[in-house]
Parts: C-alpha cells; sequence; structure tokens
C-alpha cells in the first residue's frame, strides 16, 4: 500500500521539546496545541514521503493507562489513534512501562501486513532497533525523525540512526508552530483566582447571620506558617473548596460535622471553648493587640454560617442543622433521570466528544442534569445552595470526574485545582443566582 504510517513516541517528542524551549525534560514547562501539532505531523511527513497519510499513533504512558484530557482530545482526532502504555513513580521520578512494547509491535505488525509502504519514527529510543530492522526486511522505508537537541546534546540512539533509510530534524521553528514553553511561574497551572468563573464562587457572600462576624472570625488560623483566608484571593496552597470533603466527610473536619468530636462532647481538636478549629476568640485577639479583653464567662455563641471548606482543614464552620437538609436530600441524582437509552447515548459523547477538560466535565453534568428535570422546582432548590453543591449531587459530580482520570493523584497529591474547574463549570451551565435587579422607578401617575 503506497500510504504512510506516523508513530510517535510521546515522552521523546514532548520531553526533547521541553528540553529545547524550556531548559529541562518536564512537560509541565510547556504548553501544546495538539491539532496544530497533528496538522503539522501530517504535513510534514506527506511531504517528506511523498505518501498519503494513513494514520498517526500517539504513543504515550498514563497512570493506571486511563486517558488523561490530552489523551481524550487527540484520540477523536481525524487519522490519530492513542496507544497507552502504564505511568508509574519510582525514586520520585515518573517512568512510562510498556510503550516502547507497544511502539516495536505496532511497527513489526504494519511491516508484516504491508499496510503501507512507508514509516516515520518519532522517537530517539535504541529498544526499537529490532523493530526498525524487521520492518526494513518486509520491504518498508523507514524515516526517522529528530528533536533538535538543547545545547548539543544528542538525543537519538546512535544504532538507530545509523539504520534508519531518511533521517529528519525537527528544528526550533517547527516545534514552535505547536509548542511553546510556559514562564517559570506559570509552570504550573493556572491558580484559582485566575479564573473568574472559580473566583466568583469563591468570592460568594456569606448569609446574613454571618455578615456581622469581624473579619478575623471568618479567616482561618495559619497553619503550617500559611494563612488560608476563604476567597478568591487566598493562595493556592490552601483554597477554600465549596462542596464535599475528598476524605468522606461532609464538612471536611477531622472529627465530623461542625469540628465535633466522634463522641460529640466536645470539640474535634480538644479545645476547652468549642469554638470552631482555626477561628480565634476574644481572648485570643486580645492577646494579639487586636481587641478588647474577652469578659468572664462563656463564650458568646458563633452564628451559623454557610459551608466553608479548606483542603487543609485549617477551619469549617456551618450551621448547626442536619449536613443534608429535606430540599437537598431530596433532589434527584443524575442516575435517577437518565434512562438507559440516555446512559448509552452519554458514554457515547463521553468517548467521542467529551475531552476531560475538568471545566468542561462540570458543565457536560450539570447540562444533563438540567436538561432531565421534570420540573423547574428542583433547579431552584440547588441554586439556592450556591456556592455550595449538595453532598450527594456534589459526590455523583466527582464520581463522574474521575472517569477522565480527573481527581486522581498527581505528584502523590490530590489536585485541587481540578475540584475547583470541575465546580466551577457546573456552576457556570446550572446557572449561578443572578443578583436581585434593582426596583424599577414607579412611572408617573397618569393625569
Amino acid at each position: 500500500m503506497e500510504r504512510c504510517v506516523v508513530l510517535v513516541d510521546a515522552g521523546y517528542l514532548l520531553g526533547a521539546a521541553a528540553s529545547l524551549l524550556a531548559g529541562e525534560p518536564a512537560r509541565s514547562r510547556i504548553s501544546v496545541d495538539h491539532a496544530a501539532l497533528i496538522q503539522a505531523l501530517r504535513e510534514r511527513a506527506e511531504a517528506d514521503t511523498e505518501r498519503q497519510l494513513l494514520r498517526i499513533y500517539w504513543f504515550d504512558g498514563a497512570p493506571d493507562r486511563v486517558p488523561q484530557p490530552e489523551h481524550r482530545r487527540l484520540r477523536v482526532m481525524p487519522r490519530v489513534t492513542v496507544r497507552l502504555g502504564a505511568l508509574t513513580r519510582s525514586d520520585g521520578r515518573w517512568a512510562q512501562k510498556g510503550v516502547d512494547a507497544a511502539m516495536h509491535a505496532e511497527l513489526t505488525e504494519l511491516a508484516r501486513n504491508r499496510a503501507c509502504s512507508d514509516i516515520v519514527l518519532v522517537t530517539g529510543d535504541g529498544d526499537l532497533l529490532p523493530g526498525l530492522m524487521s520492518a526494513k526486511e518486509h520491504g518498508v522505508a523507514v524515516h526517522l525523525w529528530a528533536v533538535q537537541a538543547a545545547d548539543g546534546d544528542y538525543n537519538q540512539s546512535e544504532d538507530l540512526v545509523a539504520e534508519a533509510d531518511e533521517r529528519r530534524v525537527l528544528d526550533r521553528s517547527w516545534i514552535t508552530r505547536a509548542v511553546r514553553a510556559r514562564e517559570a511561574a506559570a509552570a504550573c497551572p493556572p491558580q484559582p483566582e485566575s479564573q473568574p468563573e472559580i473566583a466568583a464562587i469563591l468570592s460568594a457572600p456569606l448569609p446574613e447571620s454571618d455578615g456581622d462576624r469581624p473579619r478575623e472570625s471568618r479567616v482561618a488560623a495559619p497553619r503550617n506558617g500559611s494563612p488560608a483566608a476563604m476567597d478568591a484571593s487566598a493562595p493556592a496552597s490552601a483554597p477554600g473548596i465549596p462542596g464535599a470533603a475528598p476524605d468522606g466527610t461532609e464538612d471536611g473536619s477531622p472529627g465530623g460535622r461542625n469540628g465535633r468530636a466522634a463522641d460529640g462532647t466536645g470539640p474535634a481538636d480538644g479545645s476547652a471553648d468549642g469554638a470552631p478549629r482555626g477561628v480565634p476568640t476574644p481572648k485570643d485577639l486580645a492577646g494579639l493587640g487586636r481587641g478588647p479583653a474577652a469578659p468572664a464567662g462563656p463564650p458568646p455563641p458563633v452564628p451559623a454560617a454557610t459551608l466553608r471548606w479548606s483542603s487543609d482543614r485549617g477551619w469549617i464552620d456551618r450551621g448547626g442543622g442536619p449536613a443534608n437538609p429535606p430540599e437537598s436530600a431530596a433532589l434527584p441524582t443524575l442516575a435517577q433521570l437518565t434512562s438507559a437509552e440516555q446512559r448509552w447515548a452519554d458514554r457515547e459523547e463521553d468517548i467521542t466528544a467529551v475531552s476531560g477538560d475538568p471545566f468542561e466535565v462540570g458543565q457536560v453534568f450539570a447540562r444533563r442534569w438540567k436538561d432531565r428535570l421534570p420540573s423547574p422546582a428542583p433547579l431552584r432548590q440547588l441554586t439556592a445552595e450556591y456556592p455550595r453543591i449538595p453532598h450527594r449531587i456534589d459526590g455523583e459530580l466527582l464520581r463522574y470526574a474521575a472517569r477522565f482520570g480527573l481527581l486522581a493523584h498527581k505528584d502523590d497529591q490530590i489536585d485541587e485545582r481540578d475540584r475547583y474547574a470541575i465546580r466551577a463549570g457546573f456552576w457556570r451551565e446550572a446557572g449561578a443566582p443572578a443578583a436581585s435587579p434593582a426596583p424599577a422607578e414607579p412611572s408617573p401617575a397618569a393625569d
């Protein structure tokens, strides 16, 4: 068959691009326009081989072989097939397992079946040398592409280079058509405050019963040496996230609801005053020179407030009512609203159309839930809870997000930024309650 096939080792291509553009092979140091990259690979392959493209195979690693958002975007592109190996962490570094074996198997199978006349390899791993030699023996021309090395380093196996029929170098100008280096401060994903939809959720006002509380009583005491203010300007290391806690408790406090001990006899942290953990008392403020001396007698009761949860569990403050009010507990779940036919269609859409971006995942879930409601009443009940997502809905939302590889352990920590984005996308689609319109001016009475 007079066609060409491209086999891409994504770890090599993107790691070498990161070394070239950012000075280190960490893929987090670059941003990739995958659509532009695939188009550039196709155009270059057809020009170099003078053959029409059959397919691009994209080989990469993923934790537990679960497709990540970038893999989901790639696998629905025309003429692209994604093959995933395992991604494991050893000695503090991530390593791909099974990617080379998969590339070797695909290379030899394509050549044996004469599925193409030319194969382009984008890799530097010498482990593919036997597969390359086998492909040549079956009459296939093998083109080896390299990424321009940084600082004169050599990033390909010399034996692989020697055996290839043709060799090309993808230089800096070609790479920068689809890959950009991130600034050092922006190498990490954007902070929640840089996304207006997320900032709007986090800066939602407390109810009137909480409005008269002093600012100090609404700010967490420092933990691990860092303050944690529960507003849109809070640092990313201690985000305030509306919703349920990841450890299964509904308010995120170590001892259960309202920071009480498991037996209900006192506060979970052993404090004697019963105040929410991390909230300074008048006595504390007096000791800091920030308030009057504490009067004798028991401390005043703390007013009720909406759920405010911090990932470092610095404090939790919620009303004394049930964890799920009757109205919230009566809200139908998406599973209850979905028929068998709709479930099949949802799965089809998830596989073929949903990229797995956290914000998009929240939007898709909310759209399905809202569109299948039998009446607008449950939606009104939901928006009354803003910015908190009722526990049973929130749990179902996060389980849905887990299908896309979100909320997994990344660098040995739960990615809280994904939680921000998932819930922000949910509220964007569900419709956060708008401010009440100003009353209209009375029209002058007619004469």
